[in-house]
């Protein structure tokens, strides 16, 4: 009987691990991956994914601060995803186990330094914009500036973003975006200490809500967000600013550590293929990286303007030259401490 017990346990043991070798850390935004495919990926892997949300990326860095070695995946914004790369703090990815990258488009693959996608690919792309609701708001906005010109205050919803804050304020001053030295934040302080007592509601989750809601009559949202808007009522009007617009490129990446590095690149791999990416096009309707998902999009999804801005503009990405993403955010938040916002 005890050595019927011992080879019990010695199999309950081994199957533990085995369970465990198949569950994926995931640490990815707040409402980015959809269900159905977190589902999808588990049933055809056999494994389970264990998600956590952030809001920020100063978040996704504190929790890899706070849990090294636990997280196999991350879905950082570009230059945070570059910032990690250049600091040895992602592990290069296996291509051959990633064929599906063949989908994706050229332009959108490369990060900085890493001109071959070795280290990160695409989640999805998408700008910052103006969304109006133009049955409240009847006079043309063109640039950042107009929505803070006093008409609207208290009526104005944000992404709750330090980097964006910050490139509005650079742009409203005629200054490179990627300009984020101590002298350009001096000169941005007196511009956002004037333009954030205006705004409302601070919102980089679903920021849409206060616009639907009616709390708040326009705002500066993720184009996602503005694509569904404008699915649910052509009243919402989106708008790329003159000066200073800009598109992001959200990344996966496989954090230094990760404790399931094959299973990591299994799951990237799994979102790449046409289908799948579909299925994020569906309910996060910002611009799909994959070439051959977007062939499979709707003549609908393709004319959201939001989405899919008319002209395929060229348009520059957030990068950072001088202080570090983490010293911008503790920059504004510093400012919005000192004005009560």
């Amino acid at each position: 009987m005890l050595r019927f017990l011992l080879i019990l346990n010695v199999c309950f043991a081994f199957a533990v691990r085995a369970d465990e070798a198949r569950e994926l850390h995931l640490l990815c935004w707040t409402e980015y991956v959809p269900q159905k495919v977190i589902d999808g990926f588990s049933k055809q892997e056999k494994a389970r994914v264990v998600v956590e949300n952030y809001n920020s990326n100063s978040q996704m860095l504190a929790a890899l601060r706070a849990k090294p070695g636990y997280y196999d995946l991350i879905q950082p914004s570009g230059f945070y995803a570059e910032r990690l790369m250049e600091n040895g703090g992602l592990e290069a990815l296996d291509l051959a186990r990633i064929p599906n990258a063949r989908h994706l488009d050229p332009r959108l693959r490369v990060l900085g330094k890493d001109t071959e996608g070795r280290y990160s690919v695409p989640w999805m792309a998408g700008t910052v914009g103006l969304v109006v609701n133009t049955e409240r708001v009847h006079e043309p906005l063109r640039n950042w500036a107009d929505v803070f010109d006093g008409r609207h205050a208290g009526r104005i919803v944000v992404v709750n973003d330090a980097r964006e804050m910050v490139a509005w304020a650079l742009a409203a001053l005629d200054l490179p975006l990627t300009a984020v030295d101590d002298a350009s934040l001096a000169r941005v302080a007196p511009v956002l200490e004037k333009w954030l007592p205006q705004v409302r509601i601070f919102d980089s989750d679903s920021p849409s809500r206060a616009l639907l809601s009616g709390e708040a009559d326009l705002g500066i949202v993720w184009s996602g967000e503005a694509a569904l808007l404008w699915q649910r009522d052509r009243k919402f009007q989106y708008i790329l600013p003159e000066r200073g617009a800009h598109r992001f490129v959200d990344r996966l990446a496989i954090p230094q550590g990760a404790p399931h590095h094959a299973l990591a690149e299994d799951f990237i791999n799994y979102c790449l293929e046409p289908q799948v990416s579909v299925w994020i096009s569906d309910e996060y309707p910002y611009t799909n990286p994959n070439l051959a998902a977007r062939r499979l999009l709707t003549p609908a999804q393709l004319a959201n303007p939001a989405s899919y801005p008319p002209g395929d503009p060229e348009l520059p990405s957030l990068r950072n030259v001088g202080n570090t993403p983490e010293a911008v955010e503790e920059f504004v938040k510093r400012l919005r401490e000192r004005i009560g916002k």
